[in-house]
């Protein structure tokens, strides 16, 4: 009999990152993959799923307009546990740090089901940055079963909380395998800067990043537009406190764009026809150095150590004065450019879906 495993989505990264092992189960014989979509991302979610080709099993719809940490928590988990007195599943497999993440492993420990983190092991040390995720990815390593780390200082860091040495695996970073199975798939033309000019792409919306330092990023960000070098795509996340922050200070500025969010897609392609990134993502700390993109990190701290050691990334923070002179010294210095530019990406090589499904297959008793 197929092994029954229940693969839990909420967010768009979640998607991202899951669809190449929803892939390779689907492959094997002895795996009966379905999928959940919590929808605690809805249009972003959806539309993330289409891009993969991968239809829901089942989906919660849990999406509601402002929607609290402690609300969201409380309906996930009574919307959850009877998916998985309906399924049945032998096996939960959940990615990430989000809301969705840490209830699945709940709902999973509650019944008795055995749960697999991918992405599992990554910290900053900090409860606070980034808030909630530091603490759900805490929380997780101690339901867990499989720990699917994409590094070994990731699993260090499990090893040093205690995880049995055994459960612990890395595989690399799923998140590369999906990148390059939709980079020949994107246009990155649509993108492109005038001649001439430069793609500066950012992103932020973490909480912590909200008020005064995303005022501060948007001051940076006016202050590099006055270059006739540069433009700058900025993707407005919908969270209200980001949006107005943003629009209020650069809306019509020249060399700015401000847009809705990417669907997946159509962020590779941004990625793809950018200079450089600014971002607060850990997602993209990931994907970048696998397009050859140099990352100012808009944090002061990162789950993603690895790439800032590799020389991939630079921590810059939220400080206007800080942003401005690490964009610029790329932008000016070929050389430093070059040095971010070509560092091998430290998270995979594009295998960590079938490193997952290997490891299951070996590791699961009947």
């Amino acid at each position: 009999m197929a092994c029954r495993i229940l693969v839990v989505v909420g967010t768009r990264p979640e998607a991202v990152k899951l669809a190449p092992v929803v892939h390779a189960l689907r492959r094997e014989a002895w795996a009966n993959c379905r999928v959940l979509a919590v929808a605690q991302h809805r249009e972003l979610l959806d539309r993330t799923l289409a891009f993969f080709g991968i239809v829901p099993d089942a989906d919660l719809d849990l999406m509601r307009p402002g929607q609290g940490l402690a609300d969201l928590t409380a309906r996930a988990i009574a919307a959850i546990d009877p998916v998985l007195v309906e399924e049945e599943p032998d096996l939960v497999i959940a990615q990430g740090d989000t809301t969705t993440v840490l209830v699945a492993a709940l709902c999973a420990f509650y019944r008795a089901i055995r749960f697999a983190h991918v992405e599992a092991g990554l910290r900053t040390g900090d409860l606070a940055q980034p808030f909630p995720e530091e603490g759900n990815r805490s929380l997780v390593a101690r339901l867990a079963r499989w720990h699917f780390a994409p590094t070994p200082a990731a699993a260090a860091n499990l090893r040093r909380e205690g995880i049995d040495d055994a459960r612990i695996h890395v595989v690399g970073n799923t998140a590369i395998d999906a990148l390059l199975w939709a980079s020949p798939r994107v246009d990155a033309g649509a993108w492109a800067a005038r001649p001439g000019s430069r793609l500066l792409l950012v992103t932020a919306h973490r909480r912590e990043s909200l008020g005064a330092p995303l005022g501060e990023l948007c001051q940076a960000l006016a202050s590099l537009a006055n270059r006739p070098d540069v433009e700058i795509l900025f993707p407005v996340h919908p969270n209200p406190r980001v949006r107005a922050t943003v629009e209020r200070l650069l809306a019509g500025r020249p060399r700015i764009r401000l847009c809705d969010p990417l669907d997946y897609p159509e962020m590779v392609a941004a990625m793809q026809a950018s200079a450089l990134i600014l971002t607060d993502s850990g997602g993209v700390q990931e994907e970048a150095p696998s397009l050859g993109k140099p990352v100012l990190v808009l944090r002061d701290v990162t789950e993603r150590h690895e790439a800032v050691e590799a020389g991939a990334a630079r921590l810059v923070g939220m400080r206007r004065d800080d942003i401005v002179g690490a964009a610029s010294q790329l932008l000016d210095d070929p050389a430093a450019y070059e040095a971010m530019a070509r560092v091998r990406n430290p998270f995979g090589r594009g295998d960590s879906a079938r490193a997952i499904v290997d490891v299951l297959h070996r590791t699961l008793e009947p």
